[in-house]
């Protein structure tokens, strides 16, 4: 590619240069034709030639006798010349302000010479004629130099012709030579544009930074950004691709269980011989069935969201004691909790953080709830605010060393929670929902010591 720019680049110059010089050669022959056809007026208006062929109109015959008017004299001295007017035999007949050395007698082959050539006081000659004399005007020291030239027409063509080729061939030689000198500073940065378009197509977006720029300086600046651009796209799309196909493999996989028992529920009670209290009874596990699918739908899609930072948050500056507290209530509240021994203290009743409420409520809940259903009920829960943080502790069964680390990933059960239902997505839910918020959770635990949750948030009033 790179070097077929050139070469276009090269016939490019080379046939304006060629065009160039066929036009000046056309200029050129045009303007020695006009001159010889129309001559040029603005060199030979005040050329001697002119002022000696118009002087005809300062003479006149008086008594036969050519004579100078007045005018005449003054349009001579004028011009810087002087005069002599001779007869048919050359003899001098009159001269007007003529220096007194110069000759009164001019044979034919004097005059030829005179004309063509100075003489040794560098006059200039110029030959009229009026009736039937002839008149000599000599300039001194002139501007005008007369130059004779005697040459071959066919020779003189023959070396133009070869002259122009020459010259024609020199200026394409040095033009070819410029145009590949600045063909390899042009056509470089082009042939990398192209390539990098073609990198782009190929779906190769990494920012590439170039050397030597020079005046396509701001076209990469504009195709790193959009490679920069292209990227964020595509990291998008895989982002979307991942979460997708996730989403699919966990759904499917974890559909299969509560499927699997709502179609054997369901072919039994299309037996007649089922009776009234085993269809209650069948029917009772579809509807437990079809709740924790549901449960597990909304709360593997809420994870999915949080992880991939596409759940908006609707923060909310809370003042953390009243906002725990009415969590602690709701839950001594509940038939199913109330039993329990559910602590709460507040050292830091000021403590405000920017929260999402309904989120962190969920987060907090998941966390007490692993707390009770994960012990016997003689276990006792206290809910702590300290000045930078919020605890939840249990003295129940804790957790062995190997389950602590993976106690966070989503669907993990630990050795204790055997015959516990649940959807495995709580902690992983509470974890995510902490960290959307800035924050970060820890857990420690011992077994036969109890459990220890606290949750920080790195932005907080």
């Amino acid at each position: 590619m790179k070097w077929k720019l050139t070469v276009r680049y090269l016939i490019s110059v080379l046939s304006i240069v060629f065009i160039v010089i066929f036009l000046n050669t056309f200029i050129l022959i045009g303007m020695l034709f006009y001159q010889q056809t129309y001559g040029i007026d603005e060199v030979t208006e005040d050329s001697g030639e002119n002022f000696t062929r118009s002087f005809q109109k300062y003479l006149s015959l008086e008594n036969g006798e050519p004579i100078v008017s007045e005018e005449g004299i003054e349009a001579l001295q004028a011009f810087g010349g002087w005069m002599q007017i001779l007869d048919e035999n050359g003899q001098v007949q009159s001269s007007y302000l003529a220096p007194e050395d110069v000759s009164t007698h001019y044979s034919p082959i004097e005059l030829v010479h005179k004309y063509k050539y100075m003489d040794d006081e560098f006059n200039t000659y110029f030959i009229g004629a009026f009736e039937s004399y002839s008149y000599l005007i000599g300039v001194p020291d002139s501007k005008e130099e007369r130059v004779l030239f005697m040459m071959d027409p066919e020779t003189v063509f023959s070396y133009a012709t070869k002259s122009l080729l020459a010259i024609v061939i020199v200026d394409l030689f040095i033009a070819m030579l410029v145009a590949l000198l600045f063909s390899t500073v042009l056509t470089k940065p082009v042939s990398y544009i192209i390539d990098r378009i073609s990198q782009l197509k190929k779906r190769n977006f990494i920012v590439q930074e170039t050397k030597r720029p020079g005046i396509y300086k701001p076209v990469f600046s504009n195709l790193n950004d959009v490679s920069q651009t292209l990227q964020a796209h595509e990291e998008e799309r895989l982002k979307l691709e991942k979460m997708r196909d996730e989403w699919i493999s966990n759904v499917s996989h974890d559909l299969k269980t509560p499927l699997a028992s709502i179609r054997g529920y369901a072919e039994l009670l299309r037996d007649q011989d089922v009776s009234q209290m085993e269809r209650l009874e069948y029917a009772e596990v579809i509807e437990r069935q079809s709740i924790y699918m549901k449960d597990l739908l909304d709360d593997f899609n809420l994870t999915m969201r949080l992880r991939n930072q596409e759940m908006p948050l609707t923060l909310q500056e809370t003042r953390l004691e009243s906002f725990v507290r009415e969590i602690v209530i709701d839950l001594l509240n509940d038939p199913q909790f109330g039993q329990y021994a559910i602590s709460f203290v507040s050292d830091s009743p000021d403590l405000k953080w920017n929260i999402d409420r309904h989120l962190m409520k969920r987060a907090i809940l998941n966390f007490v709830y692993n707390a009770l259903i994960h012990n016997d009920r003689n276990i006792a829960v206290t809910i702590r605010i300290n000045p930078d943080s919020l605890t939840i502790e249990d003295n129940g069964k804790g957790i062995r060393a190997d389950d602590l680390e993976q106690i966070f990933e989503r669907y993990y059960r630990g050795t204790n929670t055997n015959n516990i239902r649940g959807t495995g997505l709580g902690m992983a839910i509470s974890r995510d929902i902490i960290e959307a918020h800035g924050g970060e959770v820890s857990l420690t635990s011992e077994v036969g010591m109890g459990t220890r949750v606290e949750i920080r948030m790195s932005k907080s009033e």
